[in-house]
């Protein structure tokens, strides 16, 4: 097959599919329907398997919204990766993830949940490791490690679903929650989760991926693959409410959200802050979710995926642009060149900063009133407010690299916008990112919400985005090393850039104690005792004697013809004794 129809028809095939879902969805919410169809493929000793599919609104839109980006990111694929040899390998590689994630999102039955599940672990594994390098090795192995401890997590969870006779978790979400091995089960999920949306203290896979090509960053390490831990705590939400530990995952996805967004601006890398942008994002969704609001987090999904899609996109054409640089530093001044780019850079920019009437501002608007409203802490309250602005900080930041600053990268560059493939699909991701925030809104919310509150507190998100404003555009005139003499001593300035040093404690830090122990193993054990006691112990031991027994030969010659005798004396005897 021609690399480029490969191309055509997943597009097409996609894009008719996501047509599909959105009027099933609609017909779906308008008729209040949910449609449970069943197969059962093996049934023993009362214990029943079967492939079950669940479609409601929720499963419907959230296909709608992969199916989208999937068609968008294959398209624009066809033109990011033209001078790929093996473009259908990648092409199909693309399609697997694609089913993986819509296996995952259609099944009510933890056994196909699992087998969607690993897909995307193995496929997102194959797509990491894509442009083969050590780099490239390493984040793989990183990233499909952190991911089997959330695959391990569900496995366990199906061992302990024996005890109830079927694996259909969503018969037993809401009448078993009391159950003290649902209390388990609910744990399980939570650090599948956990693994899969890369919470502290897994986070250091997500940057990590970024060795991934652009498209690849694009639909798996923003809108889809990060989602699903968010997707499957949304599907366990009322198991959930009840237990401690939904307060412990509050607690970390704002330490998470917190984290990356200070991350973010000490990076100078243009994927990884966007990488660290959805992590932040994700802390988001995850601690709007732990305290109970999982439809607030689920149209917060569904309209960050968008503008985050476009906005790995925006960067991969800028980092081709730039003879595949991907420090900010070098760039500058694009708008001038490429005006489009920067057009739908700028847009899905400010949509992440939840800039009013774009598509992030429905859905982050609404999660921080009600955040607001909430009976918490003020520690939870600081932890959202601060990393609302520290969204705008990094954003503004890095606005202030890509379109304000001078180019720095060459003397002589040709900067051109003339690759239409690239642009259609990022256009269809930008009409999303302007609209998609009102749609949901109506779609998802089936009365309209009104919260009323003081002006000042009405205002705070506006507060500190100004706040954040002001510091990016600063911050991005000042040399960071300035800044960390002004404000910060070296040392804590290090362990903000380098993630809380989870990078390394995720790597070394695991493997030392291991490899040193093997280490030490082999070398008085293998290589020590056991040598000593077997083989070459043997070996000295047989090599001392005879030369002790070579010496006295040698060196004394009654000895030599006595022992000669001997030899003939036993020799006759034995002789005459047979």
């Amino acid at each position: 097959m021609n690399k480029h129809s490969l191309c055509f028809i997943s597009f097409f095939f996609l894009f008719f599919f996501m047509l599909i879902n959105f009027l099933m969805s609609i017909y779906f919410i308008m008729n209040n329907m949910v449609l449970f169809l069943e197969w059962e493929i093996i049934s023993f000793n009362s214990m029943n398997l079967v492939m079950s599919i669940l479609l409601d609104p929720l499963s419907l839109t959230f296909m709608m919204f992969v199916s989208l980006i999937s068609s968008s990111v294959i398209m624009y694929s066809k033109s990011y990766m033209s001078s790929e040899l093996n473009l259908n390998r990648f092409i199909i590689l693309v399609l697997l993830f694609v089913f993986s994630m819509i296996l995952l999102i259609i099944s009510p039955n933890i056994i196909s949940i699992i087998l969607g599940w690993d897909g995307l672990g193995l496929v997102s594994y194959c797509l990491v490791i894509y442009y083969q390098n050590v780099k490239s090795y390493n984040a793989g192995m990183l990233t499909v490690l952190s991911n089997r401890i959330g695959d391990v997590m569900i496995l366990m969870v199906i061992a302990w679903m024996m005890n109830y006779g079927s694996w259909n978790y969503i018969f037993y979400l809401n009448f078993m929650g009391n159950d003290w091995s649902m209390k388990f089960i609910s744990a399980m999920i939570i650090l599948a989760a956990m693994t899969k949306s890369a919470q502290i203290p897994f986070s250091s896979w997500l940057p990590a991926a970024m060795a991934a090509p652009t498209p690849v960053s694009a639909l798996v390490h923003s809108s889809t693959l990060v989602t699903a831990g968010v997707y499957l705590l949304i599907r366990f939400n009322n198991l959930l409410m009840d237990t401690v530990f939904i307060k412990f995952l509050l607690l970390v996805s704002g330490l998470t959200m917190f984290m990356a967004g200070v991350c973010a601006n000490y990076e100078f890398d243009l994927k990884k802050i966007i990488a660290l942008s959805t992590l932040s994002q994700l802390g988001l969704m995850m601690s709007i979710l732990s305290m109970g609001n999982s439809e607030l987090a689920y149209f917060h999904l569904l309209t960050h995926a968008m503008f985050k899609a476009l906005l790995f996109m925006c960067a991969g054409k800028v980092i081709h642009l730039m003879n595949d640089n991907q420090d900010i530093r070098m760039m500058g001044g694009l708008s001038l060149y490429i005006p489009l780019t920067s057009l739908c850079l700028n847009i899905s920019n400010l949509a992440l900063c939840g800039i009013p009437f774009l598509a992030g501002f429905y859905s982050k608007d609404l999660i921080l009133e009600v955040v607001m409203m909430s009976n918490l802490n003020f520690f939870i309250f600081f932890l959202y407010y601060i990393s609302t602005g520290l969204t705008m900080f990094y954003t503004i930041r890095l606005l202030m690299y890509l379109m304000v600053n001078d180019y720095n990268l060459l003397s002589i560059y040709n900067l051109f916008e003339e690759d239409y493939i690239m642009l259609k699909s990022m256009f269809i991701l930008l009409f999303m990112s302007l609209i998609s925030g009102s749609f949901l809104s109506w779609m998802i919310f089936s009365y309209p919400i009104m919260i009323y509150l003081p002006y000042n507190l009405k205002m705070m998100v506006i507060y500190v985005s100004l706040l954040g404003l002001m510091m990016g555009v600063l911050i991005s005139n000042m040399k960071i090393y300035s800044l960390n003499k002004f404000l910060l001593v070296y040392n804590l300035s290090f362990f903000l850039t380098m993630m809380w040093f989870m990078p390394s404690l995720s790597t070394y830090g695991l493997n030392y104690f291991y490899l040193n122990f093997g280490q030490k193993l082999l070398k008085n054990v293998d290589m020590g005792w056991s040598e000593l006691y077997s083989g070459q112990g043997m070996y000295n031991v047989i090599k001392y004697y005879s030369l002790v027994n070579y010496i006295y030969q040698m060196n004394n010659f009654k000895i030599y013809l006595y022992s000669f005798i001997l030899w003939m004396m036993i020799y006759i005897f034995m002789v005459m004794m047979l």
